[in-house]
């Protein structure tokens, strides 16, 4: 019931000793999350909280754990270097949670990972999490920095550049008693791993995903791109919000992402987009879980 993820996920986490990593590192093993490694450069030997073995590199901590996905809490100057360090050993997944990479240095990333099987998500992303069974869904995979206690196992898929939307949305459906598949943070950024296409791709071919909510922002053309394969191929009810709208011309929105630029990239040109593939589209964000089961 799930993409990418699963309660089984072996995760290594890049950056476990700093004071960001630590504390999401304890939240997802508190929520199930199997962190079976840390990474640390220098550091090798030790063991977090007693639990959790340090390693020096991420090819050290995979070759003796086992470890497929990781989590990146590194420091913008040298988070790109933790991504690449990530492809070249060969991990099927890599969560990107640093923001303020500079865009030149995700370029670099991007051309080095054409042809690698890595799959990258984020930068500047909540992450990913599939939800448990246990006690507020304990028992799942947390990957990063998104709320566990908001989520609860089920059908609906979720994808979001917002972090914040992606909460709001969660918790919408976890409050009416629907469950979610699994939901993906894919982040603000310019240049990132994977894009809103990707993850609806994947929720359509995930039997146990049975709606999908599609949450974008003003800048750049990927959720066009998206609501045109959702159109012409996509079989399951989906339900969309843009934000953004009343964003001034010109005006960056927190996310680097998130800026119109040649009248290109508009909350009016992207809704256009969702409502003419077929994708209702929330009035506002507070209507998002509402108006998704209005379609199934």
């Amino acid at each position: 019931m799930s993409i990418l993820v699963t309660p089984q996920t072996r995760v290594l986490v890049q950056g476990i000793t700093g004071g960001f990593g630590a504390r999401h590192s304890r939240l997802s093993l508190a929520y199930g999350t199997q962190i079976v490694a840390g990474v640390t450069p220098g550091k090798g030997g030790q063991s977090f909280d007693d639990k959790v073995p340090i390693f020096d590199t991420v090819a050290q901590a995979m070759k003796e754990t086992g470890a497929t996905a990781s989590a990146i809490f590194v420091p913008p100057a040298f988070a790109a270097d933790a991504i690449l360090e990530g492809v070249d050993a060969g991990l099927e997944l890599v969560v990107c949670i640093t923001e303020g990479i500079p865009v030149n240095d995700m370029v670099k990333v991007k051309r080095a990972m054409e042809s690698k099987p890595t799959r990258l998500i984020g930068p500047n992303c909540p992450g990913i999490v599939t939800p448990g069974q246990g006690p507020d869904s304990c028992g799942g995979c947390r990957i990063g920095i998104a709320p566990g206690y908001i989520h609860k196992q089920g059908h609906i898929g979720v994808v979001s550049r917002s972090g914040t939307l992606t909460y709001e949305a969660v918790w919408q459906l976890t409050c009416l008693g629907v469950g979610q598949s699994t939901c993906v943070g894919i982040g603000g950024d310019p240049v990132n791993g994977t894009s809103h296409l990707d993850v609806i791709r994947m929720f359509d071919a995930d039997p146990d995903t049975h709606g999908i909510i599609v949450i974008g922002e003003i800048g750049g053309s990927a959720e066009e791109e998206a609501a045109e394969w959702v159109g012409s191929h996509c079989r399951k009810p989906v339900a969309g919000f843009i934000a953004g709208a009343t964003a001034p011309p010109g005006r960056r929105m927190g996310h680097a992402g998130a800026i119109v630029s040649g009248g290109k990239g508009t909350a009016a040109a992207k809704i256009q987009a969702f409502e003419a593939a077929g994708i209702a589209v929330a009035p506002t964000p507070s209507e998002m879980a509402e108006t998704l089961l209005k379609r199934m």
